[in-house]
């Protein structure tokens, strides 16, 4: 915003006023002061008022704190206190005029802004991270207000006409939110169902606007919002807004639902984890959105790209402040459709020129702990690196450990147990340096994990070695039931079958695998759902249970792949294997047997997609 001299002058005059009359004894209330605030301060310049209050705050104080003259120093301090009491009252003034406020403000920044800037201006009054962002009785007026200076600039117009528009829309939308959910009771988030059982769907049927009902049922075809933005590479400005106010209101509606008693009411009735994991898929499937259509309009409507970055980036800080924010989660059920495979790569780019802020330190833990699921080591690495880096900074020490055993996990899958082991144990020495209980389990869990690994690797044969591993693993787990924390007990029985499973303890391998799998189900982590499916079907397939290993190696295969891991090629290998060894009719009839199980997991169209994976591995060989 602006900070024209005369202003600052005349905001400085008001306030030594105002001093000046206390002093002499001819203001007897604060109520007088309030009301030569009322008078004196134009709506739209709070900002500068506040400023130049502070820089006279920050000036008496010195006064004060540095006189040696008492006569001085008393007067300082009657100066002091008849500020203090010009603070107040500003206070006070700020909220009783918070919205007209708000709004004149937006209305001055969108108004005097170049033609580049509006669109900025307009986002920065949404942005839910702004001290009073606008809501939609306030947009109502801010549109009135735009449509007042529509003589000047056609720009004022149109975006006027979009918030009526996308008010409009939503209002239509809101009265039929959550429809959808209810005619999905076992299947969550927006991925995985294509069609008309969609929300995607839903909303498009009661949408009565052009643009965002074709954005819908774009969606709900499972394509791209990128395809939807390469589409329309003409979009008017008026259209651009509409479609913006739409999906602010339709993201945060959900938002607040599924954080809201409603959620519980839910949940009770079917899915005691229904509203963290509902909130989470939220923000980060519109986070998606956003970075697509950022680059859908990259090459053609560089203000409607950069508006977009705008958007996404404010989901995610807002994502980053909440309390469920998945430190040590992984790739939720948001990402489970098609159209949202390649996610992460949209959401790489606009990060980088993000401040080095707490919240950009825990957006790129998502965003690390998700590249390493799609085997993108060097990159996940990279992103944990500044992670740290700024958490540090920071002093944001629950992400700083977090990142450490990301770090660790990460060396792991790269086969660098050296580096691994030494991540992990600074992690449980920082962990318990600052009682951070969830930290210390996932340390322990990452130490025994990397310790055992390394022993294999090396060849060591002495149980002690590795009992001392499994030990760290058991207590890590113990850790984690008690804080019944689900996503560290998953990580917890996934590592600790994998532990058996190296060292030849099958059965005890299948036991803990299965327990991870349903954890995981119910923490919406697909891709530790994919790994333990392909672990389960080796431990079956060395025990010759060759049906349990046709079944999870199956489901695996199909989760990883969906999810663009590549390790959904090491369960396409051992079902070649196995189909080698039992027949190809064998094989089919196992599947089949399966078929019921199978489909309630990932519907009809990934087991029919099944056979297709395989001549795909097959393929690429």
């Amino acid at each position: 915003m602006s900070d024209p001299l005369p202003l600052r002058e005349h905001y400085l005059a008001l306030i030594n006023d105002i001093i000046e009359t206390t002093l002499k004894g001819k203001i007897s209330s604060v109520e007088q002061v309030y009301q030569m605030l009322l008078k004196g301060i134009t709506s739209g310049t709070g900002e500068v008022f506040e400023l130049v209050l502070s820089d006279r705050l920050n000036t008496i104080q010195s006064q004060v704190d540095s006189e040696t003259d008492e006569l001085k120093k008393a007067k300082a301090t009657r100066s002091l206190r008849a500020a203090k009491t010009i603070q107040t009252q500003w206070q006070r003034w700020q909220e009783q005029n918070k919205a007209t406020e708000a709004i004149s403000l937006s209305m001055r920044e969108i108004t005097t802004a170049t033609a580049d800037e509006r669109l900025t201006a307009l986002l920065r009054a949404t942005d839910p991270n702004q001290k009073y962002p606008l809501n939609l009785s306030q947009l109502q007026q801010l549109a009135k207000s735009l449509q007042q200076f529509a003589g000047a600039n056609q720009d004022f117009q149109q975006i006027a006409d979009g918030i009526n528009r996308g008010i409009a829309s939503w209002q239509r939308i809101q009265a039929n939110l959550l429809n959808w959910m209810y005619e999905r009771k076992n299947s969550l988030g927006f991925g995985g169902v294509p069609g008309e059982n969609s929300p995607w769907a839903s909303w498009a049927k009661v949408v009565n606007s052009e643009v965002p009902q074709a954005f819908f049922q774009i969606l709900a075809k499972e394509q791209s919002a990128l395809e939807f933005a390469q589409q329309q590479q003409q979009i008017s400005l008026s259209n651009w807004v509409e479609l913006t106010i739409v999906l602010q209101f339709l993201q945060r509606g959900l938002i607040n639902w599924f954080d809201s008693y409603g959620a519980l009411r839910y949940q009770q009735a079917y899915d005691i984890q229904a509203g963290p994991k509902l909130s989470i898929s939220t923000f980060l499937t519109f986070a998606v959105i956003w970075s697509q259509l950022a680059s859908g309009f990259q090459n053609q409507a560089a203000i409607y790209s950069n508006g977009a970055s705008q958007i996404m980036l404010q989901i995610l800080r807002t994502f980053a402040q909440r309390p469920y924010f998945p430190l040590y989660g992984g790739i939720f059920a948001s990402f489970s459709g098609s159209y949202l495979r390649d996610a992460l790569d949209y959401l790489d780019a606009p990060l980088r020129s993000a401040e080095g802020t707490q919240e950009k330190a825990r957006i790129l833990t998502l965003l690390g702990y998700s590249q390493r699921g799609l085997g993108r080591y060097d990159r996940s690495l990279d992103f944990h690196q500044q992670a740290v880096e700024i958490a540090r900074t920071a002093g944001d020490k629950t992400c700083e450990i977090a990142n450490l055993n990301h770090l660790s996990r990460t060396y792991v899958q790269q086969e660098n147990y050296g580096e691994a082991i030494n991540y992990s144990q600074r992690a449980l020495i920082f962990s318990r340096q600052t009682g951070d209980k969830t930290g210390e389990a996932n340390a322990l869990v990452n130490l025994g994990y990397s310790e055992v690994m390394q022993a294999k690797q090396t060849e060591i044969s002495e149980s002690e070695v590795y009992e001392s591993a499994i030990n760290y693993l058991e207590q890590g787990l113990k850790l984690a039931e008690k804080l019944n924390d689900l996503q560290s007990q998953a990580l917890c029985f996934s590592s600790l079958g994998i532990a058996y499973l190296v060292t030849a303890q099958y059965p005890s391998a299948i036991k803990y695998l299965e327990n991870a799998f349903k954890i995981a189900q119910i923490s919406g982590d697909l891709y530790l759902q994919g790994r333990n499916l392909a672990y389960l079907a080796e431990a079956n397939y060395l025990m010759a249970n060759y049906e349990k290993a046709v079944y999870s190696g199956s489901l695996g295969m199909y989760l990883l792949e969906q999810i663009a891991s590549d390790e959904w090629r090491k369960p396409a290998a051992l079902l070649t294997i196995i189909r080698g060894q039992i027949t190809t009719d064998k094989f089919q009839l196992l599947l089949q047997q399966n078929r019921p199980n199978m489909i309630a997991i990932i519907g009809v169209d990934g087991y029919d997609y099944i056979p297709s994976l395989l001549v795909k591995y097959q393929e690429d060989i």
